[in-house]
């Protein structure tokens, strides 16, 4: 899980989570972005990714255009749509709603989704119709973060084992698969590390 954003589906949440996508991969712009048909998507990408470009002048009277924003090259934004007949998904549609898609690339959310029941399953605070849901902001803030960052660092994939099973398989956490691990840590031992913040400037009087 790269990032997630607790709060309502908004486009103002969309351009929170696609920013600090941004700057986890820092600044390198995502060949490929699948979703869902969220209208807000498509709008928020281009925000936070797009490129600053000023049209030519036309020679005609009037002001010219001024700087806009289009999308960068090397994105692409696909969508799924399925369609359901009685509650049944009977078809499956992909879209290319930015840029082109690189060769050989599929569209799909099925990871995403898959991610989204073991999360649900992980965080009982997330299943639906159940007296278990958050009361507040900052409890299902506080138990998101826990359950989003010790799968990254504690859970072991089975998808993302190495090895064989005749000769034995070596488990790897989502953390380990990207590199930013070197074994399966304990509850206890990411619960431990020493928090690290960021450095605040100092307030100017006057």
């Amino acid at each position: 899980m790269l990032s997630v954003v607790v709060g309502k589906r908004t486009a103002g949440s969309a351009v929170l989570l696609l920013e600090d996508v941004r700057d986890r991969l820092g600044g390198r712009v995502p060949e490929l972005v699948t979703s869902d048909e969220y209208a807000a998507y498509p709008e928020a990408l281009v925000a936070v990714f797009g490129q600053e470009v000023v049209p030519p002048r036309t020679g005609k009277p009037g002001r010219p255009a001024g700087p806009r924003l289009v999308p960068p090259e090397g994105l692409c934004h696909a969508t799924v749509h399925k369609a359901r007949a009685k509650g049944r998904v009977v078809a499956v549609e992909s879209r290319v709603v930015l840029g082109e898609l690189p060769a050989g690339a599929g569209v799909s959310t099925s990871y995403l989704e898959r991610q989204n029941a073991t999360d649900r399953h992980r965080n009982a605070r997330k299943g639906r119709k159940t007296y278990r849901f958050s009361k507040g902001w900052a409890a299902h803030a506080a138990a998101t973060a826990f359950t989003m960052y010790s799968y990254n660092f504690c859970w072991p994939v089975r998808t993302l084992r190495q090895g064989s099973r005749r000769e034995g398989y070596r488990q790897r956490t989502p953390a380990m698969a990207a590199g930013l691990a070197d074994h399966v840590w304990t509850l206890h031992e990411w619960l431990t590390l020493p928090g690290v913040t960021r450095a605040r400037a100092p307030a100017l009087d006057g």
